[in-house]
């Protein structure tokens, strides 16, 4: 048996879109603390991407789920339970708003598109832990979720996503509450601005990363390798006493008030 902090447990992964998504980055660290892998994909072209990405991996599950269909995850976590007969863990890193929602006011946001971004980005967690309940054993696990700092300030053209992160990381605490007495801790990880496919979408994304880089206590943005990192932590035993938490992992940029003001003389 592969050692290391999850060596003999099992994990789903939802949200691996290319190398580059958080979700992958999660997935490399989890496969090589020694953690047998079920990953769920949406549309032909995903399932291409991500059967070549998992290749590499011994045992690796590759599902469609369409997180907004509540027969689709039953039938993706029913296979997961035949396959394993047990999950150890779950990583929730789906997130979608339309790319105009992303641009403009967020009191311009259409109704639809609305209740859209808060179905896939936030109810989905509750959808999916629903389903991953029965299959944790007697003494428990993890979930984590994927949030970002726009949940908790105004981070301009985040607009509905950050409503919809607010959302989950609400809803985290609710089902922290719930599962608790199973042994099912449920946790956020707040990553800083990091280079993805989603968020690609977020207007002056590139400014973000400079203003980070330039003003967070650590001076410089964060990697996959970073949020990783942190996500191991929750999943693993050395967490066993934490729940309800958003962990930041943005170079300290959550702790500051006010940027260094310059000398007006």
């Amino acid at each position: 048996m592969a050692e290391g902090l999850l060596a003999g447990k099992h994990g789903v992964i939802t949200g691996v879109a290319n190398e580059r998504s958080i979700a992958w980055g999660c997935a490399q660290r989890c496969a090589a603390e020694g953690a047998t892998l079920a990953f769920s994909f949406l549309g032909e072209a995903q399932e291409k991407r991500l059967r070549k990405l998992t290749e590499p991996m011994d045992g690796a599950l590759c599902v469609p789920c369409d997180v907004t269909k509540d027969e689709e995850i039953e039938a993706f976590f029913d296979l997961v339970g035949k396959a394993w007969g047990k999950i150890d863990f779950l990583i929730h890193s789906v997130a979608y708003a339309n790319r105009d929602d992303l641009t403009g006011r967020y009191v311009d946001t259409p109704r639809a598109n609305f209740h859209m971004t808060m179905d896939i980005s936030a109810y989905s967690l509750v959808a999916l832990s629903r389903a991953a309940e029965p299959l944790f054993p007697e003494q428990g696990g993890s979930i984590v979720a994927m949030t970002f700092y726009g949940a908790e300030k105004v981070v301009p053209h985040y607009n509905v996503m950050g409503v919809a992160k607010a959302t989950l990381e609400a809803s985290a605490r609710y089902l922290a509450a719930d599962l608790g007495a199973r042994g099912i801790r449920v946790n956020c990880v707040s990553a800083g601005p990091v280079k993805t496919l989603a968020a690609a979408a977020i207007q002056s994304f590139r400014r973000m990363l400079a203003i980070t880089e330039q003003n967070a206590p650590l001076q410089r943005n964060i990697t996959l390798d970073d949020v990783a990192g942190a996500a191991l932590y929750l999943l693993s035993d050395l967490s066993t006493a934490v729940t309800g938490e958003v962990l930041h992992v943005d170079s300290g940029y959550n702790i500051l008030g006010m940027f260094e003001l310059p000398d007006l003389g």
